[in-house]
């Protein structure tokens, strides 16, 4: 009998259930299920920042977050969830605008401003400090490094090793906006080394190899260089790189379960270690992961099924 073919999972709330379920009522306007969600998720950060991440996209298109925070204006919960909705709005005009091409200045302040009240409504909370770190890279010029300096400061203080919070300061050093590569790598080595032994913060030195080839492949687009990236992902400084990530992180962890909230990290991680080639720590990733996938960063290297289903079938791992 033949065996099933290997289908990957794209679940786009990386099987968080309960997640899925409070989306629902988004769909039929009500926010009644996201204020149960997030009072239920309480303040464990890495599923809290994962669904307000989640569900702020979900809510851009509609009046939900803003429907809940006429209900609620006091609520902590209610203004969180409109600062991410707002920063995720401010994201979707500069996609729609097109690269390089800078929104209206005041739908920027507007959602720094949502931020600001958000971390004043929910003192210990991380995640409007994230949103903050995030949608500072949409000013043409940034923010200043002093304020820049200080909202680090006290996402810094609330979750010291939150992967998302060091994520957004990495894409805002990077050269695609308010940096060069050399500084992007310098704070993902200085952020991945702090870390104690499983911890994902290592996972930045992929992120930030994934960002330097979509700049080279946009400056390709754009005419302004050639892109030689023959040896991007396998030369001796990235095959380093991901050796390290595994065993700081993967192999330093109590536990092996792995969250939700972390699905994306894992996939970054294992598609680095595939497309360098290294086949025992590659394979023992894609098991670690099973049919579970998110479509980045594999989506920019090619069509994502295609290259899980290859790379399980060049490391020989039954389906």
């Amino acid at each position: 009998m033949a065996r099933d073919r290997f289908t990957p999972d794209f679940d786009p709330d990386y099987g968080d259930t309960a997640l899925t379920s409070a989306k629902h009522d988004i769909v039929i306007g009500r926010w009644q299920g996201l204020r149960e969600l997030l009072r239920a998720t309480g303040p464990e950060w890495l599923a809290r920042g994962h669904r307000v991440r989640l569900l702020a996209q979900a809510c851009a298109a509609s009046s939900t977050a803003e429907s809940w925070l006429a209900a609620e204006p006091n609520g902590a919960d209610a203004r969180v969830l409109y600062a991410a909705t707002e920063t995720a709005r401010a994201f979707n005009l500069a996609i729609a605008a097109g690269r390089g091409v800078p929104i209206d200045r005041r739908r920027v302040d507007s959602a720094v401003m949502a931020c600001l009240q958000a971390a004043e409504a929910y003192p210990d909370d991380p995640t409007p400090w994230i949103s903050l770190i995030s949608v500072a890279r949409l000013y043409p010029s940034g923010v200043r490094r002093q304020e820049l300096a200080r909202w680090w400061d006290e996402l810094h203080g609330r979750d010291q090793y939150s992967v998302e919070g060091h994520l957004q300061v990495l894409h805002y050093y990077s050269s695609r906006w308010h940096g060069s590569h050399g500084l992007m790598y310098d704070f993902a080595r200085d952020a991945a080394g702090v870390g104690p032994p499983g911890c994902a913060l290592p996972v930045l030195v992929q992120y930030a190899r994934v960002e330097e080839y979509r700049h080279s492949l946009d400056a390709a687009q754009d005419g302004r260089t050639s892109v030689h990236l023959g040896q991007h992902w396998n030369n001796d400084g990235a095959i380093s790189d991901i050796r390290r990530t595994w065993q700081r992180w993967i192999t330093g962890r109590a536990d092996s379960a792995m969250a939700p909230g972390e699905l994306r990290d894992v996939n970054y991680l294992t598609h680095a270690a595939c497309c360098a080639g290294l086949q025992d720590v590659g394979a023992s990733l894609l098991q670690m992961l099973g049919r579970r996938a998110t479509r980045t960063p594999w989506s920019y290297t090619g069509d994502p099924e295609k290259q899980l289903v290859k790379w399980r079938k060049e490391f020989r791992l039954r389906s």
